[in-house]
């Protein structure tokens, strides 16, 4: 056996058209719980490889770079005629620099580390030219059957619309991914003739290798879950559905309740702490991240947002804002982007807040609008409270100091100061600005002028 470490370098087939995602989205870039499929792949094959991996790209493959950017190393593929062909467009970039190649398709997202780590071992105490992976099972998924001899040696791989009725009930389809003894792949590539169709399989050098006396090693995925390529939306529905799954036990473990698992959404790139619980109906997407006690649901929707312990969340959207800790909010509550609520802040229902901070201690009645302001330390602002920060051509500013009171249906015409401990009425209009422990009332608001017992009005 050999104990020596190979070098591996890692070929991500991504050039294809993937037409039947009907789609103008290039079919590696469509996501799986907020991170595009390819990406999968990348974390997959995060400690195999040192160098990283190298895409073949084709369609919009100036849009597949972008996204991917620096993580990887590109060939182009064009034309783009089939997988040994693109394998082939490597060749001249990773000749003599690995040990062996591992070749994936970018739409099985779902193969594991664990998985592509057993490829290589295998590959490697076999000492094999080359080893595939496949899969048993009672349903094809349009997979190639693996053909073997009567000893059980792999000897080829039959395409589905190319298998005869005896060879269609073979059951051990070919999976993904596959793994290559380099120099041996290299010279073995130009032995691959083209199909009827017009194209070059890499599943030709199975018989090429067989044919010429080469070992021919295999895995089998025992997790029918992680063969599941994307090639429509109901693959890629079903592949959401294991990514889902994936994360959410891992969540769990780590110490989240799940009321009900199967309607919680969580991306790959959200981070939560322990002891919060998540109610149905709860979507956590992007760079998201939920500290420990919390409680979020039902029906809230978090992307982009931070929030700190302890925060309690219900029927709720939350974009791009902040909470910080023991925050309350909802239901029916909207947090727009630049909203950050400090420790203790209470939102009611039907509140809305955008591009503002709210101090802790503020009390936020319902039915308001807080946009383009700053409110100081325990404000109570009462329901049906409007900052007006926007005249038809610009967005001005609102700020409201501690401990001030704004009566319900107050209208703050911005720009416009509320001083220190100052009131408003129910119903004012407020149009200028209002000194610190001053009451304003009416249309448009006018400091209460209150009269002392036999003076004249």
């Amino acid at each position: 056996m050999n104990t020596k470490k190979p070098k591996v370098a890692v070929v991500i087939l991504a050039a294809g058209m993937g037409t039947r995602m009907n789609s103008d989205l290039p079919k590696v870039l469509h996501p799986l719980l907020g991170k595009p499929m390819v990406e999968y792949i990348f974390d997959a094959v995060r400690d195999i490889c040192e160098d990283p991996p190298l895409v073949v790209v084709g369609n919009c493959a100036e849009l597949v770079m972008e996204t991917l950017g620096d993580k990887a190393c590109y060939v182009l593929q064009e034309p783009q005629l089939g997988t040994a062909h693109a394998v082939q467009c490597a060749r001249e970039v990773l000749r003599g620099k690995s040990d062996i190649v591992l070749v994936a398709n970018s739409d099985f997202p779902l193969i594991t580390a664990e998985t592509y780590a057993l490829l290589v071992k295998t590959h490697q105490e076999n000492n094999s030219k080359l080893t595939l992976s496949t899969v048993v099972s009672d349903e094809s998924r349009g997979f190639g059957r693996i053909l073997r001899d009567s000893t059980g040696r792999i000897i080829g791989i039959v395409e589905e619309k190319a298998a005869s009725p005896e060879q269609k009930k073979i059951t051990e389809f070919n999976s993904n991914p596959y793994c290559f003894d380099a120099e041996w792949l290299w010279g073995a590539l130009d032995q691959v003739e083209k199909s009827e169709v017009g194209e070059y399989y890499l599943t030709d050098l199975v018989e090429i290798a067989a044919n010429s006396g080469q070992p021919v090693g295999s895995i089998e995925i025992e997790d029918h879950q992680e063969s599941i390529g994307i090639n429509n939306r109901v693959h890629l529905a079903e592949a959401t559905k294991v990514i889902q799954q994936r994360i959410n036990r891992k969540w769990m473990l780590e110490g989240v309740t799940m009321i009900d698992p199967d309607k919680v959404f969580i991306d790959d790139t959200v981070t939560l702490g322990k002891d919060t619980v998540l109610y149905p109906e709860v979507y956590l997407r992007g760079a998201t991240s939920v500290g420990s006690g919390c409680q979020l649901g039902p029906s809230v929707m978090l992307e982009n947002t931070t929030v700190g312990d302890r925060c309690k969340l219900i029927y709720a959207v939350l974009e791009s804002a902040k909470l910080e800790n023991d925050v309350d909010m909802g239901p029916f509550g909207h947090l727009r982007r630049g909203a950050h609520l400090d420790d203790h802040v209470h939102m009611g229902n039907f509140g809305e807040i955008k591009n503002s901070y709210l101090a802790p201690g503020v009390k936020m009645g319902h039915f308001s609008y807080i946009g383009d302001a700053h409110v100081g330390k325990n404000v109570n602002i009462g329901a049906g409270t409007i900052t007006c920060n926007f005249d038809g051509e610009g967005k001005f500013t609102t700020e409201i100091g501690e401990d001030a009171f704004i009566g319900s249906d107050t209208m703050l015409v911005a720009p416009v100061k509320i001083g220190k401990g100052a009131k408003t009425g129910a119903g004012a209009v407020v149009t200028h600005d209002v000194p610190d422990g001053t009451t304003v009332v009416g249309v448009p608001a006018k400091e209460l002028s209150i009269k002392k017992e036999g003076e004249q009005k």
